[in-house]
């Protein structure tokens, strides 16, 4: 069985070997457009991301991740400076942030197509201005929605998927392929 990822995202390709040992990653070439609310957006940009691989495959998987605060949907820095910016606006305060996930199971003469997203809420430590300074100059937010990642130690606590809040929530994507026949 061939399995793709389309994702460039290192954590999602760590994550997915939970399930699979085996799956090509490719990257998806699609425009990241907001929609009208959280999970329109991610499940949207998911399916791009999908749409946009063009190759032979049993199993496509592709994902999005945003954190949302107070209605502002916040994806990737664009810059150090935006960094800095959204790890003051998040320190010490409540978010959300969703998954949206798109999977295309080609089974005998036609492509299934599934998508679902999954919601988590995190709280972040209080950071002071040298503590992010330090983060963001580690490099490690510049790639990441919300510009930080849980498993960099700067969140104080968290409700739902811990897999999600990384960027490919596990559970419920093993537990749909499951329901689709696949594994």
């Amino acid at each position: 069985m061939k399995i793709v990822l389309a994702s460039t995202s290192p954590r999602r390709k760590e994550l997915l070997k939970e399930i699979f040992s085996d799956f090509d990653v490719l990257s998806p070439n699609c425009e990241e457009k907001e929609d009208k609310s959280p999970i329109k957006t991610v499940l949207g940009i998911a399916r791009d991301k999908a749409n946009s691989i063009n190759v032979d495959y049993d199993v496509l998987i592709s994902a999005d991740t945003i954190v949302v605060y107070k209605k502002r949907i916040i994806g990737k820095p664009i810059s150090k400076q935006d960094a800095i910016q959204t790890l003051e606006l998040l320190s010490g305060k409540t978010h959300s942030v969703y998954t949206g996930v798109c999977l295309k199971i080609k089974k005998f003469d036609r492509t299934i197509v599934k998508v679902f997203a999954v919601k988590s809420r995190v709280k972040m430590k209080k950071l002071s201005p040298s503590d992010i300074l330090e983060y963001v100059d580690s490099g490690s937010p510049l790639d990441k929605a919300g510009a930080y990642g849980i498993q960099d130690g700067v969140v104080e606590k968290y409700h739902g998927s811990y897999s999600n809040i990384v960027g490919l929530p596990i559970e419920k994507l093993e537990k749909v392929l499951r329901h689709l026949g696949v594994k």
